[in-house]
């Protein structure tokens, strides 16, 4: 599929960017299911001014997507129209400890580079980092957490750039942070945050992480096409564990499979379009709805356009509103 031509459309090419403009770019190759379609327009700012810059020349009807490292994105195969926004390393990959307990870092920065820095630097409350397969804007975006640990917990204030082109400073109270969830507008692009930890002794910190990653390595598929978790924990209860109860553990369409090892990870085994992936995820969705009646809900965020003639429809079609349970 290939989308009309925004730079020449709307003279984007003509305004001063330092960043780089791409019309018509995969954007399976970036994510770590390496399913999907293009995105329309890939700009890659060189910093904030950068994308600030853009976002002001943009029209205001041409939607805006932004993407981190791709670790649990699902691109649909049909593309993505409009921009797709992709923070890189040079302008917004920088970590720096700022006094006794406080670290800057870019959106760009992966969230382990977090937990490395916090450490060298004797700061706790970080260590939980070194599991997650995400970067940083990510994280600030879906309030990122794993072994008891959340992003809101350290985050401190961040700068973002609204779709209108403002740079903006925002606190933990302004994100309206609730598990895996924030309130900010989706198009309003995250470049930088300040967290803060408190003193700890770095051989403290080490084991932590050293425990975290023995952990994740033991208990995901890590070395395998996958988005992390495909599904939120209900309240009270485990994700894994329904889909393990609803008979979906190895549970394969096409080229996507439930895996194996962590029944709550998608798998591409090599083959696998975005469509079998999602298909393969409302499948098991269908099944924990009846065989438990609580109605799972993505933690994989599903992007773009289905191909023409393509239709996923929630639960396979079944009325979930009359029969779930949301715990």
């Amino acid at each position: 599929m290939s989308f009309p031509d925004l730079v020449e459309a709307h003279g984007l090419d003509r305004i001063g960017l330092r960043g780089r403009l791409t019309a018509n770019q995969p954007v399976g190759p970036v994510t770590w299911f390496r399913v999907g379609g293009p995105a329309q327009l890939l700009f890659q700012p060189a910093d904030t001014e950068d994308l600030a810059l853009f976002l002001r020349h943009l029209p205001a009807g041409v939607p805006v997507l932004p993407i981190g490292l791709g670790s649990n994105l699902l691109v649909r195969d049909g593309g993505l129209p409009g921009v797709v926004i992709r923070l890189g390393a040079k302008g917004f990959g920088g970590v720096a400890v700022e006094g006794e307990t406080r670290i800057r870092v870019g959106a760009a920065v992966p969230d382990k580079r977090v937990a490395e820095a916090a450490a060298e630097a004797g700061l706790g409350g970080f260590a939980f980092y070194a599991g997650i397969p995400g970067g940083v804007g990510g994280a600030l975006r879906m309030n990122a957490g794993a072994h008891g640990s959340e992003t809101r917990d350290t985050m401190v204030e961040l700068t973002a750039v609204t779709r209108a082109g403002e740079i903006v400073r925002l606190t933990r109270e302004d994100m309206g942070y609730r598990y895996r969830h924030s309130e900010v507008a989706a198009d309003t692009i995250f470049t930088e945050a300040v967290f803060e930890g408190t003193p700890s002794e770095r051989e403290t910190i080490r084991a932590e992480m050293a425990a975290v990653v023995e952990h994740r390595e033991k208990a995901q598929p890590i070395r395998e096409k996958t988005g992390g978790s495909t599904f939120k924990n209900p309240p009270e209860n485990s994700a894994w564990k329904l889909v393990d109860a609803a008979g979906c553990r190895g549970l394969q369409i096409g080229g996507a499979r439930m895996s194996d090892m962590h029944c709550n990870f998608m798998i591409n085994t090599g083959e696998a379009s975005a469509e079998d992936l999602e298909r393969l995820g409302e499948t098991v969705r269908a099944r924990v709805l009846e065989a438990s009646g609580i109605a799972l809900e993505w933690e994989i965020k599903r992007l773009g356009l289905l191909p023409e003639g393509v239709e996923i429809a929630p639960f396979l079609g079944r009325n979930d509103k009359e029969t779930a349970v949301h715990g």
